[in-house]
């Protein structure tokens, strides 16, 4: 996708290193080392990080807007949401390739461009967590709920769920935690897949919907079914699940690009499918869904009718599999982020670095940092005290705020930071990376806008 070579040296000496008053005492030992040996080649066997983003970045709100699409306008936007995976992709690949090629993170990056960013980012990252994390307990309760009517209600559900959360993510490192993302991506991806088919798709519908069509009325359902499938934090947080993996330099790029291929072509799956459920069990039956997650609730009810307690059963189990995935992806990722955000500012502010946070970052084992775990708690208690209180309407609309700037954010600083000198030349943008990273972000401005507009108005 980028367009570039997947050879040579940085501009700097090394392999694809930085400059030295950029590299930082956190940088990794280069790879081709004992200490961390690059790969010869790109290989199956090596993929991981992208995994761990398609089971984080698709939520049960994406599965909801697309079943939902489906129903509406059956299998026309099935293009859209095609499009939308390719975006990822290019959204994705550019993070990671920032990480690889220059031995940084995007904090770094986002640092050379001004003290804005941190402004911004540390404002997003308090007010987004603490909603998020109610949201996020929510969703993983609520198939719990359907699926054990007599057992604890709701909220008790949610509070579970987000202490099992807590202490997994607390206690294992990221090699554990890939494993259990596996398992739950893999999960959700035969259920889906399983209840697609039993559904009896039309092909001919479906390769109908490959053809760019925009019924009436649906320009901006277009825009925001493109923008808003596959992850939007998680794009960034890719570039430190990378170099959780142990990947830390530029021999590692062919490995990452097809780590990343795989993450949306999955997703891609799971968009066609969950559309496909739509388009025929909902559309051509004019059922409508409760908005939200809870639309899948209904879903549930609807498969039961249709196909029997089991094929409902199991439905709800890729429910679950498909929240709780996203909801510890978040706790991993983003206190992640959260702790280099947080060890970067003291550092330069203050000329000293966080406990032995320099070690941690060398050794891959960043999790154990009093930040990454402080976030953690934030995520987990504020938000299971918001679950018993009214959210409040100024607290909402400034989340809403916050993330509808994320994402134009992400793609229009990645276009800065990897058409610059910060970038080692060879790993620069192509043609194809920044045709496909405007487009991004002159999509999500355009959804950054209408959002806003929704919020205030």
């Amino acid at each position: 996708m980028a367009g570039t070579t997947d050879s040579g040296t940085g501009e700097y000496g090394g392999t694809g290193g930085v400059a030295p008053d950029r590299a930082g005492p956190a940088a990794a030992p280069p790879a081709g080392t004992a200490a961390n040996p690059g790969p010869r080649r790109s290989s199956w066997r090596y993929i991981g990080p992208g995994i761990v983003v398609a089971a984080t970045g698709v939520g049960a709100g994406d599965l909801v807007a697309t079943l939902i699409a489906g129903s509406t306008f059956g299998y026309t936007l099935l293009w859209a949401a095609i499009i939308g995976c390719v975006v990822k992709i290019s959204l994705a690949e550019a993070a990671g390739r920032w990480h690889l090629a220059t031995g940084t993170t995007l904090f770094e990056g986002w640092r050379s461009l001004g003290h804005w960013t941190t402004v911004y980012f540390a404002v997003y990252v308090v007010v987004w967590g603490f909603v998020y994390g109610a949201t996020a307990m929510s969703s993983s309760a609520l198939p719990l709920v359907a699926l054990f009517p007599e057992g604890p209600g709701l909220k008790t559900w949610a509070v579970i769920t987000g202490l099992v959360g807590l202490v997994f993510v607390w206690f294992n490192r990221y090699a554990v935690f890939e494993k259990v993302m596996t398992v739950l991506i893999g999960m959700k991806f035969l259920i889906v897949m399983y209840v697609a088919i039993r559904v009896a798709p039309r092909l001919g519908d479906a390769v109908a919907g490959l053809v760019p069509v925009l019924p009436d009325g649906s320009l901006l359902y277009t825009l925001g079914l493109i923008g808003g499938v596959g992850g939007t934090i998680t794009m960034a947080a890719y570039g430190y699940w990378v170099n959780a993996k142990g990947w830390t330099d530029s021999r590692w790029m062919k490995v990452m690009r097809l780590d990343n291929r795989v993450a949306y072509i999955t997703t891609g799956f799971f968009v066609v499918a969950m559309l496909i459920i739509g388009a025929e069990l909902l559309h051509s039956s004019q059922i409508a869904l409760t908005s939200g997650d809870r639309g899948l609730i209904d879903l549930g009810t609807i498969l039961e009718d249709r196909f029997g307690v089991v094929t409902a059963k199991l439905f709800l189990v890729g429910f679950f599999a498909t929240s709780f995935g996203a909801l510890i992806g978040v706790w991993h990722g983003v206190s992640l982020m959260f702790a280099d955000f947080v060890d970067r500012f003291i550092r330069e502010r203050f000329g000293v670095d966080t406990e032995d946070m320099v070690e941690m970052v060398a050794s891959g084992q960043r999790e154990r940092s009093f930040m990454f775990r402080a976030y953690l708690l934030w995520l987990t208690f504020p938000p299971i005290g918001l679950l018993f209180l009214d959210e409040p309407f100024g607290l909402v609309v400034v989340y809403g705020v916050l993330g509808a700037f994320f994402m134009p954010f992400l793609a229009l600083t990645l276009i800065w930071l990897l058409n610059s000198g910060r970038t080692p030349a060879q790993w620069r943008n192509g043609l194809l990376s920044n045709v496909m990273l405007t487009a991004a972000g002159l999509l999500f401005v355009v959804l950054c806008a209408k959002q806003v507009k929704d919020l205030i108005w």
